[in-house]
């Protein structure tokens, strides 16, 4: 396993770390005895960040997550969590509900600080709330010892663009910006690295969109973006390989994405995606694969206020 930089935080991340949102059974029903041996898989893999939120599975990542970490060293992982979202349509990034949600989430995950907290999709919510009030309360935080770095998470680029040069946070998490079929993140980067700012990637897979199973119904991307995906899954399984493997060598390759967050709730799953990254890309089968993907490169989908989402492409 392979470590980068994050930003000005002088902390030495995985180029793969563990996204625990499937510990929560967000995507189906998972044992939790299983989810914990996972966790340790992923760090004995030579993973040394896991990120999760109260969002995931109200609270149950969270507490799952604390459980496995009992067994494991404080100084061998970096642990974030996030503040601000709570369910599908339920934000609250009032200072006060943001201190009362890191008492909560350390009480649940068993600790008593975090190396970092985000928070959660400000994209939903007017930026002065984040401004004048959610991103004071993460200075306060760090003043107080309680988290050592704070951030902000979302999917449109624009948002971070728009917020960046308004506020002094050491983080960012982006998702489903930097993988096969959309590699716009790549835009934000002289705003990030100007700033030293740490950026974390997320979902590789595009949120299943890579996938040969296909996309379940919630997923927000439109019909033309999921057919294109889907051939381009297809095509790797013709090939005797799967687009698991070269997502995820692609995301973790880039030099400039300190890290890369991969969720999954199966050991199999996480030890074979950490191998992966020592291991080298197929030019070959990736230069094919973009070809595929180059009519939908950079498509995305809306999220939050209309401002952050004017352009769709």
């Amino acid at each position: 396993m392979k470590y980068r930089k994050l930003g000005n935080t002088g902390l030495d991340v995985s180029v793969l770390s563990f996204g625990a949102s499937s510990l929560g059974s967000v995507f189906h029903e998972t044992d939790d005895q299983e989810n914990i041996r996972t966790v340790h898989a992923a760090i004995d893999a030579g993973i040394n960040y896991i990120d999760v939120s109260p969002y995931y599975g109200q609270t149950k990542a969270e507490a799952v997550l604390g459980r496995a970490l009992q067994e494991v060293p404080r100084d061998k992982y970096v642990l974030s969590t996030k503040a601000g979202r709570y369910g599908p349509h339920t934000f609250d990034f009032s200072a006060k509900r943001i201190f009362a949600s890191v008492e909560e989430s350390m009480e649940r995950l068993q600790t008593d600080y975090l190396d970092m907290l985000f928070l959660h999709d400000i994209e939903f919510v007017p930026p002065e709330i984040i401004v004048e009030e959610a991103v004071p309360a993460l200075h306060q935080l760090k003043e107080q010892g309680t988290i050592r770095f704070g951030g902000i998470s979302g999917l449109p680029l624009r948002l971070f663009q728009s917020i960046l040069p308004q506020i002094d946070v050491d983080l960012i998490l982006s998702y489903c910006h930097y993988c096969l079929n959309d590699t716009s993140l790549l835009e934000l980067l002289p705003l990030v690295e100007a700033r030293g700012i740490g950026l974390v990637n997320a979902s590789p897979l595009a949120m299943g969109l890579l996938s040969l199973r296909g996309t379940p119904e919630w997923h927000p991307a439109s019909s033309r973006l999921k057919t294109v995906c889907k051939q381009a899954a297809e095509y790797c399984a013709s090939q005797g390989e799967d687009i698991a493997k070269l997502a995820v060598q692609f995301a973790a390759g880039n030099e400039q994405i300190p890290t890369t967050l991969v969720s999954t709730a199966n050991r199999g799953n996480i030890v074979s995606n950490a191998a992966w990254t020592d291991e080298p890309i197929d030019q070959a089968l990736l230069a094919e694969v973009l070809a595929i993907l180059a009519p939908v490169h950079n498509e995305t989908w809306p999220s939050g206020l209309p401002q952050y989402n004017e352009s769709t492409d």
